[in-house]
């Protein structure tokens, strides 16, 4: 009987944001406090709160999920859509179960400050130590603190990501990808390109990759 034949694919191309996002904390751009701040907690990890907070497209959820990786946690993501009480509670009892890789957990919760009151005080409950899972390390971000509760801040350490000062350490990442993408072609005003995105890395590299298909 012949066997059946086997049907391939190819790789589905990446956009350049996929392609290039930073996979490690080392490798990111722009953001030196953070980045620092994260490496030296990567070192010696523990059950802890955080509130990453900045404009979009400066590495918010991408350093989280490089934190993750540092310290060998396990995710758990809620996303903005998904910031719903029964959600956060389905989470916060997984969280009382061992890690099936790893020591800790990590709850990575995107746009905190788009969920409701009752969404809000459900996680903050889940934020005070007499109700904090073990081993869990939280991670909420915002693109600004306005519409949250004054008790959540308080029980997170912030982190502010800007981008102020990114315009050098921005071009040198779009140039290293010209390079790569366009070997020997003439490219754009890469500097221009960071300053009209208004230093957002991910917008950068979504307006290089209109360049791309000129070039």
């Amino acid at each position: 009987m012949a066997c059946p034949k086997v049907l391939t694919f190819p790789s589905a191309p990446q956009s350049l944001v996929e392609k290039y996002r930073p996979r490690v904390l080392s490798e990111f751009c722009g953001i030196p406090k953070p980045k620092e701040i994260l490496q030296r907690f990567a070192e010696n990890p523990r059950a802890s709160n955080w509130l990453f907070c900045g404009d979009p497209g400066t590495g918010k959820t991408t350093s989280a999920l490089a934190l993750a990786q540092a310290i060998g946690a396990e995710v758990q993501h809620i996303a903005s859509n998904d910031l719903t009480v029964a959600r956060i509670n389905d989470v916060h009892d997984r969280c009382y179960h061992v890690p099936m890789f790893g020591q800790f957990w990590l709850v990575l919760i995107d746009e905190v400050d788009t969920g409701s009151k009752q969404a809000l005080d459900s996680l903050l409950s889940k934020l005070d130590s007499t109700e904090k899972a073990p081993n869990t390390i939280y991670v909420l971000t915002c693109n600004e603190i306005a519409n949250l509760p004054p008790r959540l801040i308080q029980r997170c350490l912030k982190l502010d990501y800007s981008t102020y000062g990114i315009q050098k350490d921005a071009v040198e990442l779009l140039e290293k990808v010209w390079a790569i993408e366009a070997p020997g072609k003439v490219a754009p005003n890469l500097p221009r390109i960071v300053k009209e995105n208004n230093g957002s890395v991910r917008a950068a590299l979504m307006a290089l990759e209109l360049e791309l298909m000129l070039a």
